[in-house]
């Protein structure tokens, strides 16, 4: 563990000293933050208008069952309508990571500081791990801050405390607390793995952003009307980010051949 936290405290030395990676930690989870937020505002004085058009008001009937009793038919379409926009706190542990750990190889050969580091007597999965680790925590510390921020926000600008239930709702508390870091380990891994294998930080930044689009599928296909997500959906999905997250980690390892990686940089 000692040596883990050597290179996790080497790691926030360097890093953080990129404008871009200051950038996506501080300012992305206030922008995701904030949308969702605006949305509950500006729908104060809609909420009214929508009751008794439960038939044409865009509601699937699925989503329905999830709003309590006591809750109207336009405090439901704001549940459902925010419900749609708090998927993004599921972008975050895998947006954040990937700037942080794509830069953390390829950043390294750019700075020379890549050859004294493998030099020493560390093991690879130390390494790896120190790094992950890097990338990882501040991933998953700023997406808990931004949903905590979230969820302040929507009990002042929620009256009905009940709407307030149905928006911070059991899914959603699963999905952020439990897959989100989840999700970050699994974006970071997949940097690295990427971070290993190319010559350009900004390559590896483009390539590690595909992680993204499974995330931004769920979010239209919701949208879409194609699903709900539930209790179900999200034990399901931790089930295969489990399984991707270990794959990721032994591929990880297996890649990084740190006896021809600096030979193969030259």
């Amino acid at each position: 563990m000692d040596k883990i936290k050597t290179i996790i405290s080497k790691e926030w030395a360097e890093i953080f000293k990129n404008r871009m990676v200051l950038f996506s930690v501080a300012f992305l989870p206030l922008i995701l933050t904030a949308l969702p937020l605006v949305i509950l505002y500006a729908m104060r004085g809609e909420v009214a208008s929508v009751d008794g058009l439960e038939g044409s008001s865009g509601i699937p009937q699925e989503f329905l069952q999830f709003c309590p009793e006591d809750v109207s038919t336009g405090e439901c379409f704001q549940v459902y309508l925010v419900s749609q926009f708090t998927i993004m706190f599921m972008m975050l542990p895998l947006m954040i990571p990937a700037t942080i750990s794509a830069y953390s190889i390829v950043g390294e050969k750019t700075t020379r500081s890549l050859e004294p580091l493998l030099a020493t007597p560390i093991s690879t999965a130390e390494l790896l791990i120190g790094k992950g680790l890097a990338a990882a925590i501040p991933a998953v510390i700023a997406t808990f801050g931004a949903f905590g921020l979230f969820a302040a926000g929507a009990w002042i600008l929620l009256p009905n405390k009940a709407v307030f239930s149905a928006t911070i709702s059991g899914p959603w508390l699963l999905a952020v607390l439990v897959i989100g870091p989840m999700l970050a380990v699994m974006a970071v891994m997949f940097s690295i793995i990427v971070s290993s294998r190319v010559n350009d930080p900004r390559v590896a930044e483009q390539i590690s952003a595909v992680m993204v689009i499974p995330v931004l599928a769920v979010f239209f296909g919701q949208i879409a009307g194609l699903f709900l997500i539930d209790n179900r959906i999200i034990l399901f999905a931790a089930l295969v980010i489990i399984a991707l997250d270990a794959l990721l980690t032994l591929l990880a390892v297996r890649l990084f051949q740190r006896e021809t990686i600096l030979t193969r940089w030259q």
